[in-house]
């Protein structure tokens, strides 16, 4: 329990297993012996230490025979021979001489320092069986900093010679590493400085290191076209590092760059706003942060999404559960401010400047409920705080300066109650991390499992929430951690669609966010308003409907995996009945073996698919001895509803059995194939991190469709590790000052 839901101001201690450098503990590992003899007696030599980065797609095994290059943001499992039998205890010795050597749990989960006064810190990994007095294995870490913020902003929209900054920060507090910048060809804009190192900070600000840079636009773009501006660390220490095992830490940042000359920079959605404040804008409760020994160690933020209002007129604004209401954790009536903390280094309203208080939380509908359906919560608005039009970032046109206007969403075709998703809709949405970007719905009456915390560091875990009939909604760079909250709406009409709370990156890079619908939200929020037995009517607040500006980030698709020989010869069968099937109802395209676009092996490599090349007819087979059609050029339209509800008997009588498959499936809804876009498809979701099952390419009948991406959960986006701590507060004899420095947190967003 957090112990803010009773008084945010009492700060509660994290457990102490995450605050003690070099701490360990033991583990029973199943009696086995080699060769005869006891494993537990085996020499150092004959005991190799291994382990996997944590959160990696690769289930590799690094071995710890040579030192290991990891970053600050980075985490390693480690594990011993399955020979050895005993108890093995986990500890670390060396490190950093101000932050430490890090944390390693009784399990062998290594966490390094958050942070670095030098180059490098090496620290030694002890694996000591039994209760032997000397170590049966060691390994020898080189920790080298990595971001503790990554590039921002993530994604930009710039028209020709036009420019804007971007920074990055990383976890070291000293030494000579340095942020290098690159553009990826000649013609792509220019940059202000290249690389960024601690010449500019004195001995006497240890503050984490900071780099800023310009980017400039191409005096002429012809057409929109995508350019990368990546980051990477660079630390003297690395080029000496046994380092081919780990990839180098970089981090980047998308540009759109267009000929209609619009400028459209997420950073304008994170800024403290002058009131009355407009909504897509960053958000949150007043009490959302983490602490320890008194401390703020980390807190967050997402997405002020939209205005609603009851029949007398009251006013609310519109974000997830998770965002204004802490994950059921916070009581009516707590503050709610503009930007959230996670924009404001930390410092809550009443305790410094920088936010301003816009709302109290009103009652909301508990996710620790089965009845409820949404992750959402409303916060009545005080006198003259919001926009009372529901105006939201960059919803309008195009202004005189290239940037988009503020505009209320659509609400004239539904008198405020929002439209009803369909497959193949193209919508918008604006929110505080990535700004206004455009997708298209993927996948409707989705089951999906979502992970919840207690904190914004995600060490405490809450519960497992089963969400159904969700919108998922995908497209390159559409979302990301701190657009919680955000409203997802018709780009053709601006008219509410659904509310954005969680959402992941598949293994195409392709984000695919998860959205209550608009009906449910008005019906649960609705009952938690309810004085009595009757539901509060509320209603968007908006103007007459009107298109969207829209912003779509080119899909950095990486090229298809080819497919092997024993898949080509596992599929040769089906392939000749396709050749008979063409050639009797000819004329048909002569059929050929091509990588799937729904399915990929348990193992990562391509599965086979029989490739037509344009429409089939009809009565063409789906499938040739179950391996599936392939059709490139269909132009899809909206499917069949009668097939859809085919499709969707097929998802509501074989949910429990494909969820049971595996602990990595978390998701299952009703979409369209990717290798025949005219073809409904269940949509199974897979986590990407897990190992997955073997999956059939149809099920009873129809295509089963594959996207493995990040477990969906709605404190952490894109996967990235969290770096706990605060700004260091280093020893006078180091940092040369006579006070400590400032509290300057390293904020965490809520998606």
């Amino acid at each position: 329990m957090r112990v803010a839901c009773f008084n945010p101001y009492l700060l509660a201690l994290l457990p102490a297993t995450l605050l003690a450098a070099g701490c360990g503990g033991s583990f029973t590992l199943a009696p086995r012996s080699v060769s005869g003899h006891s494993s537990a007696s085996a020499s150092a030599d004959a005991i190799v230490l291994t382990a996997q980065v944590v959160g990696s797609t690769s289930h590799q095994a690094i071995s710890a025979s040579q030192p290991i290059a990891l970053q600050t943001t980075s985490a390693l499992q480690w594990s011993v021979p399955d020979a050895v039998t005993g108890d093995v205890r986990w500890s670390v010795t060396g490190g950093d001489p101000h932050s430490g050597a890090g944390s390693i749990t009784s399990a062998g989960l290594y966490t390094p320092p958050a942070w670095l006064t030098q180059d490098e810190a090496t620290v030694t990994v002890h694996a000591r069986i039994a209760d032997s007095s000397t170590d049966a294995a060691t390994a020898l870490l080189r920790i080298t900093p990595g971001f503790i913020r990554p590039v921002a902003p993530e994604n930009l929209a710039l028209g020709a010679g036009a420019s804007a900054s971007f920074s990055a920060s990383i976890a070291e507090v000293g030494g000579s590493a340095s942020v290098h910048f690159a553009l990826p060809a000649a013609g792509s804009g220019s940059l202000s400085v290249s690389d960024c190192t601690r010449s500019s900070l004195t001995s006497d600000n240890p503050a984490y290191t900071v780099c800023s840079v310009t980017y400039t636009a191409p005096a002429a773009i012809p057409a929109t076209q995508s350019v990368i501006l990546r980051a990477t660390v660079i630390s003297p220490a690395s080029s000496a590092l046994n380092s081919s095992a780990i990839a180098p830490v970089f981090s980047s940042a998308q540009l759109l760059l267009n000929s209609q000359g619009v400028t459209s920079n997420p950073a304008t959605h994170q800024q403290a706003l002058t009131l009355p404040v407009q909504l897509g804008s960053s958000a949150g409760s007043n009490s959302d942060y983490d602490s320890a020994h008194g401390q703020l160690t980390d807190c967050c933020g997402g997405t002020l999404g939209a205005l609603l209002a009851d029949a007398s007129g009251n006013l609310y604004a519109l974000s997830a559960n998770h965002i204004l209401a802490r994950s059921d954790q916070a009581i009516p009536g707590e503050t709610i401010i503009q930007p959230g903390l996670i924009d404001n280094a930390c410092i809550p309203y009443g305790e410094g400047t920088g936010t301003a208080p816009i709302a109290s939380l009103a009652p909301y509908p508990l996710l620790s409920s089965p009845a409820t359906r949404v992750d959402a919560a409303l916060a009545r608005v005080s006198p003259a705080t919001v926009d009372p039009t529901g105006a939201i970032l960059e919803l309008g046109p195009r202004q005189p300066d290239g940037t988009l206007a503020p505009a209320p969403p659509g609400v004239s075709s539904t008198s405020g109650r929002g439209e009803a998703a369909h497959l193949g809709m193209a919508v918008a949405k604006s929110g505080r991390t990535t700004g206004l970007t455009c997708g298209s719905i993927t996948a409707l009456h989705t089951e999906v499992l979502v992970d919840y915390y207690r904190d914004c560091a995600e060490t405490q875990h809450a519960f497992r929430k089963r969400f159904t009939d969700q919108i998922v909604v995908s497209g390159p760079s559409f979302s990301d951690a701190g657009d919680s909250g955000a409203l997802i709406v018709d780009s053709s009409n601006a008219e509410p669609l659904g509310l954005f709370f969680a959402g992941g990156v598949d293994e195409r890079g392709i984000d695919h966010a998860i959205a209550n619908p608009t009906s449910d939200l008005l019906a649960d929020l609705g009952r938690s308003l309810a004085s009595g037995a009757t539901p509060t009517p509320l209603h968007f607040v908006g103007t007459q409907d009107h298109p969207v500006a829209c912003l779509h980030y080119p899909s950095l698709q990486p090229a298809p995996l080819p497919l092997t020989s024993a898949a080509r010869a596992a599929a040769a069968h089906a392939l000749e009945l396709a050749r008979q099937w063409a050639t009797r109802n000819g004329p048909v395209p002569e059929p050929m073996l091509a990588p799937s676009a729904d399915q990929l092996a348990p193992d990562g490599t391509a599965l086979p698919a029989i490739l037509f090349g344009r429409s089939l007819p009809p009565s063409a087979p789906r499938f040739f001895a179950g391996i599936p059609t392939q059709v490139h050029d269909t132009a899809s339209g909206a499917p069949d509803p009668a097939v859809l509800a085919r499709v969707l008997r097929v998802r509501d009588r074989r949910s429990a059995s494909l969820f049971a498959l595996s602990p990595a499936i978390f998701g299952l809804g009703v979409g369209l194939s990717a290798d025949n876009p005219a073809d409904p498809a269940l949509i199974l979701f897979v986590d990407r991190n897990q190992p997955t099952p073997t999956l059939p390419a149809s099920i009873d009948g129809e295509r089963l469709r594959i996207i493995r991406m990040e477990r969906p959960h709605v404190t952490r986006g894109r996967g990235q590790a969290a770096v706990h701590g605060c700004r260091p507060v280093l020893p006078a004899q180091f940092s040369g000052a006579s006070t400590a420095p400032t509290l300057a947190v390293r904020p965490l967003p809520r998606p």
